[in-house]
């Protein structure tokens, strides 16, 4: 079975490491879109929580950013299952791995659970600079 590791990160802090030997997978930039800890509201807040959602979501920038990555995942998933691959890595990084990539990692993380079975893919979900 393939099993996805989705993350968040900081790029700040570095890219994240492959845990699984594989020497990594997609590494999506977040710094493009617009990010509401720059705003006071939204600085204790992170991607999971209703207000940033909302902030992300109105504007639609993300939406159409995450379009392009589930096309690129959804991809190099199907294929993974087809050869057998045990592992694939996909984070998202913004500035401070609080806002826009916690809620690119959650919305990957929603996708390909939706999407594939469990019996073919197990999605794992982790947030490296999370409060």
């Amino acid at each position: 079975m393939l099993t996805v590791t989705v993350l968040s990160f900081s790029y700040r802090k570095g890219l994240p490491a492959d845990e699984s030997g594989n020497g990594g997978g997609f590494v999506f930039d977040c710094r493009a879109i617009h990010n509401p800890g720059r705003y006071e509201p939204y600085k204790q807040l992170d991607g999971r929580d209703a207000p940033i959602r909302s902030f992300l979501e109105e504007d639609g920038e993300i939406l159409d950013f995450l379009d392009h990555c589930y096309a690129l995942v959804d991809a190099s998933v199907e294929r993974y299952i087809r050869r057998d691959f045990t592992n694939l890595q996909v984070a998202f990084g913004c500035t401070g791995g609080q806002h826009r990539s916690v809620y690119s990692a959650e919305a990957m993380a929603r996708h390909l659970r939706e999407k594939f079975s469990p019996e073919q893919l197990a999605v794992n979900l982790y947030h490296r600079e999370r409060r």
